[in-house]
């Protein structure tokens, strides 16, 4: 089946409502613009309260070496994601496998960019949107992505309950990467969606 991560925890409970319905990682956000922002210690209580074989996911904008390290020293994130302009070599620094999240739009070159970035361990695509890195809602035209790409797609951008299903069938993505479509509020996730999401997932046969 196509993996699923749960973006944007900010609550135990969100974090175990995800694990029991069946996804494979949750997502904490470490870029305090976003709504769906987690100190260090929230996020160590929403991954205590785990149960095993689930993955962490730290989710970066921009930050400097240091917040990096700050955030691994407390936490130690399974996987690392950065969603700005971070170059390879940054990225690879910290000894922690890393997703790059590429912002896709009619002339981007996934090709290139994967090759950019072949130490990653896949790329995640998102929509997008002027002025944001992200978390937008906002689903983009799947047809931009080529059918053969060096590294694993983890599909992101728009994805609900309603749409995952053709979504898995048409790009067939390793993974896909639900925020805002599992949401009763920003950061909070509402368990019946996220319920929901998983069944769209499981009904695509993928």
């Amino acid at each position: 089946m196509t993996r699923v991560k749960i973006c944007g925890i900010t609550r135990s409970e969100d974090a175990l409502a995800c694990a029991h319905a069946g996804a494979d990682a949750i997502g904490l956000v470490f870029y305090p613009p976003s709504p769906r922002y987690v100190s260090v210690a929230q996020a160590k209580l929403v991954a205590r309260a785990l149960p095993p074989f689930i993955t962490t996911v730290g989710l970066f904008v921009n930050p400097t070496a240091a917040e990096v390290e700050a955030v691994l020293r407390e936490l130690r994130p399974d996987v690392l994601q950065f969603h700005g302009d971070e170059p390879p070599e940054f990225c690879a620094s910290f000894g922690v496998p890393y997703l790059k999240a590429v912002r896709v739009k009619a002339g981007v070159d996934l090709v290139q960019y994967a090759f950019r970035y072949r130490d990653a361990q896949g790329l995640l695509l998102d929509a997008y949107v002027e002025g944001t890195p992200g978390g937008t809602g906002q689903a983009f035209d799947w047809r931009l992505i080529p059918a053969e790409l060096p590294l694993p797609v983890v599909l992101s951008g728009g994805l609900e309950p309603a749409n995952v299903a053709a979504a898995i069938r048409q790009v067939k993505p390793w993974a896909v990467d639900v925020s805002s479509g599992v949401e009763a509020a920003k950061g909070i996730k509402d368990a019946a969606k996220v319920a929901a999401f998983m069944e769209g997932v499981r009904s695509a046969g993928i």
